[in-house]
Parts: structure tokens; sequence; C-alpha cells
């Protein structure tokens, strides 16, 4: 793929949340020839995963949002997920979304982790709390989901709020969300690899 396209998985139960803003910040940055997508899971609900790995093949999904979230997910460079921090993780949506990642994994024919291997994992998530060290397991489920899919981990971006609206008041999120999307990615690493 020579052309850069980012799909941003909008994993927030509110509409137009704070992390959905701040997420829309750091895309205004990105060139204008790159290609932007943009779903909400709570639009685009997917049912609870079921693991068939020991009893069946998972089927290619060919409809419904599963069908469009596994081939938005394929068609991306770039992959944000941007999930604001709920009980010091991530969305209920937003782990589904990964969990149905082990069914794709599974699927025949779709080589899914070859596809994603080099492709970069971006976290984008607004949390109430000073101290971003309390989203550490989100940051984690993102780094180890990445490492695992051989993928780039281009980090999370944070901002402070709450009440809607209140993430256009940190000054310093809003700057960092400038140039966000401009670094260079590394390859993941599992916590106990050097």
């Amino acid at each position: 793929m020579s052309t850069r396209r980012f799909l941003f998985v909008l994993g927030s139960a509110r509409d137009e949340g704070n992390t959905e803003l701040l997420a829309r910040r750091a895309a205004e940055q990105l060139p204008a020839d790159v290609e932007q997508e943009w779903i909400s899971l709570a639009e685009h609900p997917l049912p609870d995963f079921e693991d068939l790995r020991h009893d069946s093949d998972h089927v290619r999904p060919t409809e419904g949002s599963a069908a469009l979230l596994l081939d938005a997910t394929l068609a991306a460079t770039d992959l944000v997920i941007a999930s604001p921090l709920y009980w010091y993780t991530l969305s209920a949506q937003t782990k589904r979304y990964l969990d149905h990642w082990s069914g794709w994994l599974r699927t025949p024919g779709l080589d899914f982790k070859a596809t994603l291997a080099g492709r970069t994992l971006w976290g984008v998530a607004a949390l109430a709390h000073d101290q971003t060290v309390v989203a550490d397991p989100l940051v984690g489920a993102l780094r180890n989901s990445a490492a695992y899919m051989e993928m780039r981990f281009g980090g999370v971006l944070f901002g402070n709020g709450s009440k809607p609206g209140d993430v256009l008041g940190d000054t310093e999120a809003l700057a960092r969300a400038k140039t966000f999307f401009a670094r260079e990615a590394p390859l993941a690493r599992f916590p106990y690899e050097s």
C-alpha cells in the first residue's frame, strides 16, 4: 500500500464525546491525500464474540457490522482505536471489536495477521483523571495486541475530560494532537522483549 489509509474505530457510548473530539483534532493534521474512514461501534455494534477455535473454523462475515469492520480493518494502513478510559481500560465495545480479531485470525483464506503485520496501531483516549498512569491497562492492551500482530505501535494520545466538550479545554492534549500522527511508530514489543 503506497497511500496511507486511516481507520478510526470509535469505541465510546456517547456521540461526539471527548475521545472522538480529540481524535478528530489529531486527524485534522493529516495530509489531504491520506484517506480516513470513521466507524462508530455504537452505530455498528458487533455481536458477542463466540470462540470456535476448538470446534470449527470461523466463516468470513459477508454482511452487517462484522463485515464492515473486517473489510475496513484489512484496508487500513493505520488503525486508530479511539476508546475512552472506562474503568481503567478499553470500553466494552472496543474490547468486543478486538475479541473479533481472534476469529478473524482463524478465518480460512483471510491471512489477517499477515495482512496487519507492519501496519500501525494508534490509540486515542479521554480520561477524567490527572495522571495518565491509571490508563496503563488500556495502553498495555493496545501495545500487546500490536506486538502479537507484529504491528507498529504509535502510542496513545490522552486528553482530560468528563463532561461533553471538556477535552477542548485541555490545551496540552490539543497541542500533542497536532503532531501525534506525524511521528514514525516503532515496531511494537511485549514488555518482556528488549
